[in-house]
């Protein structure tokens, strides 16, 4: 069903639900909206004066549209988002009401934190946490309440949010990027933002055929599930044509993303049957992290309105592709110069090349921490399957960029002309532009033109942990080459000494070929490139001392803040196997078995009837499917008694020791019951399967 289109057009309707820029114009008197502006901008303290005159007029404005109610929206540590919301009626004394909204509301809540990870940092009976105003995202009106995005802290003031340490980045790789620009003479630039657009991949299936799996519901992802006749292999779904009801879906989608000033651009289907996309418009890195949690939550409210079910999870169906968030990074002046642009003549540009040459040497030096930020088991189903790059972090740039690298470690000039225009062939058809990089989609982290896609993440993933290490690497980076550039005699001779040093030690994490081949593997292991192939292997690098004295050197993080996420992501590993391997084990006992026997015993019953009437043979059809089923029933009743021990037995105590039982002894447990499970389900008859098939699934929109 078409959703109705809005009485206004697009500009107006855009960010209508959004107090930005024009509302506070509009309803902030000149000197405070200059003082809040200079707090943005500047990152000044907030008077609260200020706070006062700006909750006065977010309340007015959001009573207008409806609103009844304000929360601090905010990120804690389990990678969604959080609202606590009260009324804006405060009681008066004729005991009637008055609708208030006080600065001192608008900058600090304070939500209970007891039940939120915090990785040890607090005891459990210590309730009180506090939220902080972030006024460099808007505020904004949802299911009638005018949210607030915050940051989230502890008691005792440690950081429990996936946000703070994001703007904590961005202040950083700020003032680093600021330092090298100066160097180059550029004194006019205040501030150096990271820009961030995150490409949202999805399947959308029947909302009754996710009802009935209880794999689907509780995992995310099914746990069961033979092979269908028909997947992608036929590559027809892939930037086809829309149908309808997701069409439909989509046009709703865009209008109340529009609405929340969410840039949502692009919209396509994906590879995969029943798998789509959506991709914004770049901007800053913590609005665009906000946009895309606000982005992944409405995808399932409008998804539910259209009788379907929005599946994020990295991997929902096996040896059908999984689904990412590609993460396109850049660094942008805030007089609009972008700094990953390579210009008409990329060998001459050398702010560009030191730019690009701290890229490729934060990567390698830190190939460890970009790997843990994607990790967790979801995404470990996905990570070089074929539709995603592999867990080994490699760049990609292109032959030119390479081959400028390549001049420069050898002291040579690159003198090669740049891609000229293809002729197509047709006289009508213009001749094309040809871009200096491809696109390589086996590459984790690929230069597109100006800028880096990241391509690691899964797609229920927050965008603030890639992004928070990527920015605080790079200005890493940075810091040193501002060191040595600002103490040189001689800046051109030191710039090239520094560029050149860059390419030899850190070229090992240039590969511009198929990242998917198997020779690749062998490659990337004799240049010495980390292969972490899961989140159990990843995440404890975390806590490395390199990683502790990086992390504290750029105050983004403490080393108990440190050690507190790795904690919970290890925790978060666990738990999400135990809730996979209790869930397959109800099932399997509770429908799988079950099936399989009640399928048995009719076969069983023809079989009888057949010799009854003497025209059964050794080798009849019900007598060949019985013996192969009540086989097939043995082995999953085994594998699931085996399930069960290995869930039952897994390790107390040290975390990292329980996350590598998990997947050494629950993940290969788990494998066992579903391969034979999914032998069953193919043998036996549609009428008696308990569940929806690959099929029902893939092909029901």
């Amino acid at each position: 069903m078409k959703p109705d289109l809005p009485i206004v057009g697009i500009p107006e309707l855009f960010g209508s639900m959004v107090f930005g820029e024009e509302a506070m114009r509009e309803r902030l008197p000149k000197d405070i909206y200059d003082s809040l502006q200079r707090t943005i901008r500047d990152g000044r303290e907030l008077d609260i004066t200020v706070a006062n005159a700006v909750a006065a007029a977010m309340k007015d404005w959001a009573i207008e549209k409806g609103a009844t109610h304000f929360t601090h929206w905010f990120q804690p540590m389990t990678g969604i988002t959080a609202e606590k919301h009260d009324s804006f009626i405060t009681p008066s004394n004729d005991g009637k009401i008055l609708m208030e909204f006080s600065g001192k509301e608008l900058i600090k809540g304070e939500p209970d934190a007891s039940s939120f990870p915090s990785g040890g940092l607090r005891a459990t009976f210590e309730a009180r946490g506090y939220t902080a105003w972030d006024p460099t995202s808007y505020a904004f009106i949802k299911d009638d309440s005018l949210c607030i995005p915050t940051a989230f802290y502890s008691y005792g003031g440690e950081v429990l949010d996936k946000k703070t340490p994001l703007l904590r980045s961005m202040e950083t790789i700020s003032t680093q990027a600021l330092r090298i620009l100066k160097l180059f003479g550029i004194d006019d630039v205040k501030r150096v933002n990271v820009t961030v657009g995150p490409e949202q991949e999805y399947f959308l299936i029947d909302k009754e055929v996710w009802r009935k799996r209880r794999d689907l519901v509780l995992t995310g992802r099914t746990l069961f599930g033979a092979k269908p006749p028909k997947g992608q292999e036929l590559e027809d779904h892939y930037f086809g044509a829309i149908k309808p009801r997701v069409m439909a879906f989509m046009q709703e989608l865009n209008l109340e993303l529009w609405k929340l000033g969410i840039y949502a651009k692009t919209e396509h289907n994906e590879a995969a049957p029943a798998q789509h996309e959506l991709a914004p418009v770049y901007c800053w890195a913590n609005n665009a992290t906000d946009h895309n949690q606000l982005t992944m939550e409405l995808m399932k409210k409008v998804a539910d309105r259209h009788g379907l079910a929005c599946l994020m999870h990295e991997k929902p169906f096996e040896g059908i592709n999984g689904s990412g968030k590609h993460d396109n990074w850049s660094l942008m002046t805030g007089t609009g110069i972008n700094l990953l642009d390579p210009g008409k003549k990329p060998q001459d540009n050398k702010r560009f090349l030191l730019f690009l040459c701290a890229v490729v040497e934060a990567v390698d030096k830190n190939q460890d921490l970009l790997r843990v930020s994607v990790s967790s088991a979801g995404n470990d189903h996905r990570l070089g399957a074929n539709e995603a790059p592999p867990a080994i972090v490699s760049m990609f740039l292109g032959g030119e960029l390479t081959g400028i690298l390549e001049a420069i470690e050898c002291g040579g000039k690159y003198d090669k002309c740049r891609p000229g225009d293809m002729d197509t062939g047709v006289n009508v058809l213009p001749n094309l532009k040809k871009d200096t990089t491809d696109r390589n989609r086996t590459s984790p982290l690929a230069f597109t033109g100006n800028k880096f896609e990241f391509r690691m993440p899964g797609a229920p993933m927050s965008v603030a942990d890639p992004n928070t290490v990527m920015n605080t690497i790079v200005a890493d980076v940075l810091a040193g080459y501002a060191d040595r550039l600002e103490n040189a005699g001689d800046f051109d001779a030191e710039l090239d000494a520094i560029m050149r040093k860059a390419v030899k030690e850190h070229k090992r994490i240039i590969f511009n070929g198929n990242s998917y081949a198997a020779e690749w593997v062998t490659e990337a292991e004799k240049r010495g490139l980390l292969n972490l192939h899961t989140a159990a292997d990843a995440i404890p690098y975390l806590t490395d001392q390199k990683n502790i004295d990086l992390f504290a050197r750029h105050r983004i993080f403490t080393e108990s803040e440190l050690r507190s996420r790795c904690e919970i992501m290890l925790d978060s590993y666990c738990k999400m196997l135990f809730i996979e391997a209790q869930t397959m084990l109800e099932i399997a006992k509770r429908d799988i078995l079950p099936a399989v026997n009640a399928y048995t015993r009719k076969l069983s019953e023809t079989a009888a009837a057949k010799k009854e009437i003497g025209i059964l043979t050794h080798d009849d059809c019900c007598v060949v499917l019985c013996d192969k089923l009540s086989k097939l029933a043995n082995r999953i009743y085994k594998a699931t008694g085996e399930l069960e021990n290995a869930a039952a037995d897994a390790p107390n105590g040290d975390l990292k020791n329980r996350a590598v039982y998990y997947r050494d002894a629950v993940l290969p447990a788990m494998n066992t019951l579903r391969d034979a499970a999914d032998e069953a389900e193919i043998l036996t008859d549609r009428a008696f399967w308990p569940m929806p098939n690959y099929s029902d699934a893939l092909f029901s929109v």
